[in-house]
């Protein structure tokens, strides 16, 4: 049984909640701490109590998104089992993360925060590519049986995220658009799977030993 959060920490949790719904609608420059303290229902004192200024509040935004987006589970490469079923899981995984209203919500919040400064951007992006590793990883286990193309992990990895995010995740960030039906999550996924495998899949009979 969970025990029940201590006042400091149902205050903390108000304000986070507090500031993304603050930098949400009004942007992360225009939103003041004054806003959130009033939106949290605590005093101005209690919110830099937790958090000194607000780019520590954007912090621990970005800290929620990451652990959102965090390491898929079952990921780890498994030798004689199919490929596509293996990916397969992984994406459909990844998909329910990219599909999660907190997770898109956290995005946005984000991304806004990043249209004016180059550095949180670029800094926001680094720590996206390293929460995503977990591909990679995969990859080179694959590749180190044989069975992938010899190629760039990250690249491969990087290409796809990118089949997945490009219809499941950019444009309800930046569009709004409506979160993926489960027909068109799958649909998503089997079209990512025919690609990425389609180039980097080495067939069983080139592996195969001559007799």
């Amino acid at each position: 049984m969970t025990a029940p959060l201590r006042l400091t920490d149902r205050k903390r949790e108000a304000i986070v909640l507090a500031a993304i719904a603050e930098f949400r609608e009004h942007g992360f420059e225009v939103t003041s701490m004054d806003r959130i303290a009033a939106r949290a229902e605590v005093s101005k004192r209690t919110v830099y109590n937790h958090f000194p200024s607000k780019e520590e509040l954007f912090a621990e935004i970005l800290q929620r998104l990451w652990h959102r987006i965090g390491e898929l589970p079952d990921s780890a490469y498994r030798s004689g089992v199919d490929l596509r079923q293996q990916l397969r899981a992984m994406l459909q995984s990844k998909m329910r993360t990219l599909s999660d209203s907190n997770c898109l919500d956290l995005a946005r919040v984000a991304l806004g925060a990043t249209i004016h400064s180059p550095e949180r951007a670029q800094a926001w992006l680094a720590r996206l590519d390293e929460r995503e590793e977990t591909f990679s990883a995969w990859i080179r286990a694959a590749q180190a049986d044989g069975r992938v193309k010899t190629a760039d992990p990250t690249f491969a990895a990087n290409q796809m995220h990118a089949l997945l995010k490009a219809f499941a995740f950019w444009p309800q960030v930046t569009f709004n658009e409506p979160v993926l039906s489960a027909d068109k999550q799958r649909d998503v996924i089997e079209s990512a799977l025919d690609l990425f495998l389609g180039w980097y899949e080495i067939p069983a009979d080139a592996t195969a030993t001559p007799t």
